[in-house]
């Protein structure tokens, strides 16, 4: 129990001392801040379409890890979590080195009229880099959850792969697969390091938090933390709601 309640202590006081320390009113000149509404908007816009690459490349990519054992099998996990692992101004770095106009990639990419450094879609690059992690390991373990035996059946009585993932195994792994997006798109939200680096504008919420207080201290950038919290227990409360039903299921 003191251990329990040690760390429930040294996770809560500081965020409790955050939101205690905002005032009302500071809280309502934030909600009508331009800047910061469009940060935080900016934030869940390329959030969910890093949820929603995750989901396209992810799903078949847990499901093949779920079900098939192949040679470096371990080895391709590990590589899946070095997002994880990795500090994450390397990652934005890394990106900009590949994307570069001095890689053959890069080339490639500026040839296509697509540009990464300051713009949206080098964010979502990166958020995408660093929540796909979350993602697959998530739905990976809910397809472990799924009865082979249930997909054999279905194959046995002529059904194709493509049939019986749909019919099958999506319905019963439809929980893991949201609370997967859930995940991705919070890690998403929060991100920082990486997004600094390649797009410091247009900002997202984390990188206008960051400039507030160092431009003007904490009484400008509490506020805007509390907001980004806020969103984040949104999430979190769906997650743990999520995961309590795939838990009856089961």
């Amino acid at each position: 129990m003191i251990s329990c309640a040690a760390v429930s202590a040294f996770i809560l006081l500081p965020l409790l001392q955050m939101f205690f320390q905002s005032s009302l009113q500071g809280l309502k000149a934030t909600l009508a801040d331009r800047v910061v509404l469009k940060a935080i908007g900016l934030s869940i816009y390329t959030a969910g379409w890093a949820a929603l690459i995750s989901f396209v490349i992810g799903t078949p990519f847990a499901f093949l890890l779920a079900r098939k054992n192949f040679a470096g099998k371990r080895i391709i996990e590990g590589i899946v979590d070095l997002p994880i692992m990795i500090p994450h101004p390397i990652i934005g770095i890394a990106m900009l080195g590949l994307v570069g106009k001095h890689h053959w990639l890069g080339k490639l990419i500026h040839a296509a009229g697509i540009r990464v450094m300051g713009t949206e879609t080098g964010i979502i690059l990166v958020l995408t880099f660093v929540g796909l992690p979350f993602y697959i390991n998530t739905v990976k373990n809910g397809f472990e959850a799924v009865p082979v035996r249930l997909e054999n059946v279905s194959r046995s009585l002529g059904a194709p792969l493509i049939t019986t993932f749909f019919r099958v195994t999506f319905p019963l792994a439809w929980r893991s697969m949201l609370v997967g997006l859930i995940l991705c798109s919070a890690r998403a939200i929060s991100e920082f390091g990486a997004v600094i680096i390649v797009a410091y504008h247009p900002m997202v919420a984390p990188v206008l938090i960051y400039e507030r207080f160092t431009a003007y201290g904490l009484k400008y950038s509490q506020p805007v933390a509390v907001l980004l919290i806020l969103i984040c227990l949104v999430l979190f409360i769906s997650f743990r709601v999520l995961s309590l039903g795939r838990a009856r299921d089961r």
